[in-house]
């Protein structure tokens, strides 16, 4: 896809992975509506790029509305959804079931709530780009947070669904999959007073390096204009992911190692 006069919106574009997504489409050439449920986020990063800010809830049908009609009003239709948003949940096998929906609400629906709005019009043009960011997580797992992992593993397996089906009408889709970046949320994370939750941190920080956000919404662009679907920040995921798949057994057995290394 050519990014240069394209419309696009980014969710959580108030900080981290988000902000420079939205600051690397923009410098490409598009037009971005930065979109937060932070409003004075949003803003600051609508004004750092010249783009639009929008206040919205990126899980709700509402909330994706809001974006969607803000693009519309500010530039044209939607050509690139970046479905960015997420929050790390509780830890554990996480207690609360109303944190439960929320991180599935946040993590996973808000990804097929949003490609419901969009790929309609998107086959009616026959273009458009989606881009789910997930995490390596969605590949591997996430010691010490069950929720945060089931929903990345969602994440991915959404976007390999509509990959498959709709790529031969001209939607792109790409996911990208992170380690550890250097966000507000991985920072929170290792500062924590709760033990398991800095157990999180330093199982993303000692497997490798962290990287800053620029980097990685370096490749979500490349990916767009190529029509890349999986996206590797850190390439040594995909030899991970390829030896968790030869051997399940062993990688599960090699993944308790590590957390007692860690624990």
């Amino acid at each position: 896809m050519k990014i240069d006069g394209a419309v696009a919106v980014v969710t959580g574009a108030g900080s981290g992975i988000g902000r420079s997504i939205a600051a690397a489409l923009a410098s490409a050439g598009a037009s971005v509506v930065a979109g937060d449920i932070d409003a004075g986020s949003a803003a600051e990063t609508a004004a750092m790029i010249g783009g639009v800010a929008a206040e919205a809830d990126a899980a709700s049908t509402d909330g994706i509305a809001t974006l969607l009609d803000t693009a519309r009003r500010s530039f044209g239709p939607v050509d690139i959804y970046v479905a960015n948003a997420g929050i790390s949940g509780q830890f554990g096998l996480g207690d609360d079931e109303a944190a439960w929906d929320q991180i599935i609400d946040i993590n996973v629906r808000a990804h097929v709530r949003a490609a419901k709005a969009v790929v309609p019009e998107w086959l009616e043009r026959s273009g458009g780009h989606f881009v789910a960011v997930a995490s390596a997580a969605g590949l591997l797992t996430q010691l010490s947070a069950a929720p945060y992992s089931v929903t990345k593993h969602a994440a991915v397996g959404f976007a390999e669904w509509l990959a498959i089906n709709y790529g031969d009408e001209g939607i792109g889709v790409s996911c990208v999959c992170p380690m550890g970046v250097d966000t507000p949320m991985l920072r929170g994370m290792s500062d924590s007073p709760d033990a398991q939750m800095r157990m999180a941190a330093a199982a993303v920080t000692s497997a490798g390096p962290v990287i800053g956000p620029d980097a990685v919404a370096a490749l979500v662009v490349q990916a767009i204009v190529d029509g890349t679907f999986l996206v590797l920040p850190h390439p040594e995921v995909l030899n991970m992911y390829r030896q968790k798949g030869a051997d399940y057994d062993r990688w599960i057995a090699g993944m308790r190692r590590y957390q007692r290394t860690l624990g």
